[in-house]
């Protein structure tokens, strides 16, 4: 029955009379959960014991209140720490968000571009001892468990948060997600310097319609390619839970899909698993899918998640659900000891209980910026750095050179939506100016005035003030720099103050943001040229693709001169007047120099981000001509792309000498590029992502399926701009002897690589396999082990993988294990994926994947192919079953059904009355037999079904036709 609204406000009030103190009342010292040297078990049941129920449901909030008579302070679930401390919230001010300013390092994506575990897990301890230091300053701020880092596989390249990811292979990204959490928690095998918290599980590689999509996966792409990227760093007990992604998988929302089964059993140690902010809200909002609060509570508690990050600092109506849902016999207190077992675990091997502290209680803020990590800063953003072009030993600069540093990103520095504010800059220009004989810069961006009726746009000064239609000259305050994003997008700097032109006061624009920031990016405006030779200036904030917002988004200024948005037909047209233009300012400087380094990237706030999606992967159009007139102008023109995903540079890479990837790295990008540039640091970054050429057409950015639309390194056979694994250097290697030999439970694969040029530096060696022959499609080649090496001139080392049986195997569908194939397996060493220096094949013995068998109940879900069907979920907790449509299809190939089979029986949902065909052969080969559907009750509503079938005997594919709307949970074939 429902509990009573009393009652549910009763035990709200209950849970927030708790009360959130700074510094907790005394409490008896005595207490054995505060005594280190017991067992951990026996202290989390000790302190457990001591909790009231009100106390326990208060815990699963993302903000643990106070218990002062226990002398137990705030706990606060989720610091985000993705490159770098980044942002927090203030419990004690309404939950604004806080920003760090600390140590910087590359965007993820940049991280994993080292191929160097060893450092990022220098990397993650930086990280972890500066959230430390910020706790030590603000506990009730920042909190020690860190949502970081995402390992969520950069399928796409258009995703929005690809900058937040490391490879769109499993294998690399395990091993740098390994290396950054086991850093974040330290080498103490009892205690956590802070608890890594892997994001977001699982399949989230959409921004658009995020929560109400769902990620099919078919169980091949689940089990090898999905779950690794989580299983390794849970299995190395690198991380300390999940956090659920706000998708759909297999129709069931990631917040409620079962981790007690899975993500749980990976680790040797208890995990503390997390709602991402407002999950558990969409389950019963824009998911609908559950009717209430306390439902959802109940499944967001019993499938493994013990913190709901949601309604801000509000604990309070997470409380009422969960007390609801124990009054209505949806769960256990059980169920709630074991959601406050898993925070406890983590808050005592905090060393929180503990009377010093425990190991790392002692770290201060001054580690925050401290010099060492301003060092691995810069070593890192060097490292992370992909030479991607190298013609005619363009680079190394010489010092002796005179350099024009030119580009929209020449003298500046970026961060992004999770990074926290630099304490200082060293933008391109700074590094390259230290370095260089002399210098000579321009932005390479026009400055233009907007004039209408005899009045110019005029902007304030100092902090900034209103746009308004004022001036009749245009001097300094009427006076933009623009900056071209692409399609069409641009910001506008005001030359009166330096700050960009905003709508962040959400009525006129003002001119006063520091760069492009905030949830709806309000800097963002079009040029809109008109038949006439006037321009109308559109606003292009986020926000404006909202439903909410309507159809005014033209500028329109008044008799008066203010400025509001309106529709096209009633804007003001401007004149568009270019005071300099950027193009020449950069020619100018270019035709001065010996080399032009031009640097153009993206904005990202911008160019794709949390909740959109890019639509193309081009290089914003005035950037490309920005660099071309460069070129034309200096042919040693060398190009710095930086950003954070794939881009079609086609031209560029066949134009100019020497182009240098490198993401948002940091305070320190300018030094480390300038370490690059002059061959400090020779370039060893590797590419964790295919570059694919201009017009090479991408899968839907739904479709989670890589195997059957040939997605990624592994199952694309479309010619790269760049390959996985790409990257050059000034030296070059040699290989030789590769040899592969039996050993223990598989192969060991080794190979001498030799620095074969006059300069010292790093190779990234990368060992693949590609099978012969299967049952099943093959990936082109897979990953299987890299090393990175450092190599003398001259000097050769002999790089050993090994190579285990195991890790050759595939899911087998027909048995719902894996299974290692008897093959044949090309093995393959070089330096990226498509440039293999030695090869070899080994023989691997396994097992013949037989005939299916039919006779025995076979999930629906575990085809072999398909055609528009989606994987469903069979029930609300667990299951996945085939949700089609008419003229869909799904297949079991190579069914053995012996002497013959007379009929088959289907496990089906269905909402109305349907039909399935049983054809063989193809999905319009010959009919075998019909089996109509009668409309069960409704999708969760399973029912049996079941026909005759004719001429199906020995070995031949099976196919089920669908006639209509329906589910099917499994098949069986009957005698």
């Amino acid at each position: 029955m429902s509990l009573p609204t009393k009652a549910v406000a009763a035990l709200a009030a209950a849970a927030l009379t708790l009360g959130l103190c700074a510094a907790p009342a005394h409490a008896d010292d005595e207490h054995p959960f505060r005594d280190p040297s017991l067992p951990l078990s026996q202290r989390v049941d000790d302190l457990l014991g001591r909790l009231t129920r009100a106390e326990k449901i208060s815990w699963l909030h993302q903000y643990q209140p106070a218990v002062e008579r226990l002398g137990i302070g705030l706990f606060k679930t989720g610091t985000e720490a993705l490159h770098g401390v980044a942002w927090s919230t203030d419990i004690d001010n309404g939950g604004n968000v806080v920003t760090a300013k600390g140590t910087v390092f590359p965007q993820a994506v940049g991280l994993a571009s080292t191929w160097d575990p060893a450092l990022i897990k220098k990397v993650g301890t930086a990280v972890g001892e500066e959230a430390r230091g910020y706790h030590s300053e603000n506990p009730r701020v920042w909190g020690l468990q860190l949502w970081a880092p995402v390992v969520n596989l950069l399928r796409d390249p258009r995703w929005g948060r690809n900058e937040e990811g490391y490879s769109e292979d499993p294998l690399l990204t395990g091993a740098i997600s390994t290396a950054y959490g086991s850093g974040i928690q330290g080498d103490d095998p009892d205690h956590l310097r802070a608890a890594p918290v892997l994001k977001h599980f699982m399949a989230n590689n959409n921004e658009i319609r995020r929560d109400t999509t769902s990620s099919g996966l078919r169980p091949r792409v689940l089990n090898e390619y999905e779950i690794p990227a989580f299983r390794t760093a849970l299995k190395a007990g690198a991380a300390t839970g999940v956090m659920t992604a706000y998708n759909l998988v297999n129709g069931r929302p990631a917040t409620v899909t079962d981790l007690t089964s899975t993500v749980d059993t990976w680790s040797d140690r208890r995990l503390f698993n997390v709602s991402d902010a407002g999950g558990p809200n969409n389950l019963v909002g824009s998911q609908a899918y559950f009717a209430t609060r306390a439902e959802a509570a109940a499944a967001i508690v019993k499938a493994g998640v013990s913190s709901f990050t949601v309604d801000n600092t509000d604990g309070a109506p997470t409380a009422a659900a969960v007390g609801e849902a124990l009054a209505r016999g949806l769960l256990t207190e059980a169920d709630i000891d074991e959601a406050v077992r898993d925070i406890l675990h983590i808050r005592f091997r905090l060393g929180e209980f503990d009377p010093d502290g425990g190991p790392y209680g002692r770290i201060t803020k001054a580690v925050v910026d401290s010099p060492a990590h301003r060092a691995l800063a810069r070593e890192t953003a060097a490292g992370a750095a992909v030479l991607l072009k190298n013609s005619s030993a363009t680079l190394p600069i010489s010092p002796g050179e005179k350099v024009a540093v030119v580009g929209p990103l020449a003298d500046t520095l970026y961060t992004d939506w999770y990074s926290g504010s630099l304490p200082y800059r060293v933008t391109p220009l700074d590094g390259i100016g230290e370095r260089a004989a002399g210098t000579l810069s321009a932005e390479g961006v026009d400055r233009i005035a907007l004039k209408s009726g005899g009045r110019y746009l005029t902007a304030g000064t100092g902090a900034g003030a209103d746009l308004r239609l004022s001036s009749t000259t245009a001097g300094a305050t009427e006076q933009f720099d623009v900056f071209d994003w692409g399609q069409g997008v641009v910001t506008l700097r005001s030359v009166a103050n330096g700050k960009y032109v905003s709508r962040a006061n959400w009525s006129t624009l003002v001119n006063n943001q520091e760069q492009p920031t905030g949830w709806f990016v309000q800097e963002q405006f079009k040029l809109e040229a008109q038949a006439d030779g006037t321009t109308l200036l559109r606003y292009a904030g986020y926000e404006t693709a909202q439903d909410w917002f309507g159809p005014n988004v033209y500028v329109k200024a008044a008799a008066d001169g203010t400025l509001s948005l309106t529709v096209a037909a009633d804007a003001t047209r401007f004149e568009t007047e270019t005071v300099r233009s950027g193009v020449d300012e950069a020619v100018a400087a270019a035709r001065k120099a010996d080399v032009a380094v031009v640097v153009v990237g993206s904005m990202p706030f911008i160019n794709g981000r949390e909740d959109h999606d890019r639509t193309g992967l081009g290089l914003a159009e005035g950037q490309r001509a920005l660099v071309e007139a460069v070129h034309a102008a200096n042919p040693n023109t060398v190009v710095i792309l930086e950003n954070s995903y794939p881009t079609t540079i086609d031209a560029l890479q066949r134009k100019v000498p020497a182009i240098l990837w490198t993401t948002h790295a940091g305070a320190e990008t300018g030094h480390a590029l300038a370490d690059v540039l002059y061959g400090d640091t020779n370039p060893a970054g590797r590419l964790t992502q295919t570059w694919p050429k201009e017009g090479t057409p991408l899968p839907d950015i739904l479709d989670y399926d890589i195997v059957k639309t040939g997605a990624t390194y592994l199952y694309s056979k479309a010619d790269p701009l760049y390959a996985f694994g790409h990257g050059l250097s000034y030296t070059t290697f040699g290989y030789q002897g590769l040899r592969t030999v039996a050993k223990g439970d598989g192969h060991e694969v080794s190979v001498r690589v030799t620095n074969t040029g006059t300069r010292a530096g790093d190779e990234v060696v990368q060992l693949y396999t590609r099978q012969h022959t299967s049952r099943v499609e093959q990936p082109v080649r897979q990953l299987r082990g890299f090393r990175r090496v450092h190599l003398a001139p001259g000097q050769t080392k002999t790089v050993t993988f090994p190579l285990r049986t195991a890790d050759l195997a595939l899911w087998d569908v027909t048995r719902g294990r894996f299974a290692v194939e008897t093959s044949t397996h090309d093995v393959l060493v070089g330096s990226s994926s498509e440039r293999i220096r030695q090869r070899a094949t080994v023989r691997v013995t396994g097992e013949r994947i037989g005939a299916r068998d039919l006779t025995r109940v076979t999930r629906a879900a575990d085809f072999d192919d398909y055609a528009g069907v989606e994987l469903v979920d069979e029930t609300k907790v667990r299951g996945d079953a085939v949700g089609a449509s008419a003229g869909e299809w799904i297949s079991f190939e190579d069914v053995d059904s012996g002497s013959g089979v007379t009929g088959v029986r289907l496990g089906v949902a269905a909402g109305a009355a349907s039909s399935v065909e049983v054809r063989l052969g193809s999905p319009t080969g010959p009919l075998a037999g019909t089996v109509p559907v009668a409309a069960t009750g409704g999708v969760y509503s399973w029912a049996t079904a079941q026909a005759p079938l004719r001429g199906v005997r020995g070995r031949q594919d099976v196919y089920l036709v669908f006639g209509g709307g329906l589910r099917v949970r499994d098949v069986t074939l009957t005698r």
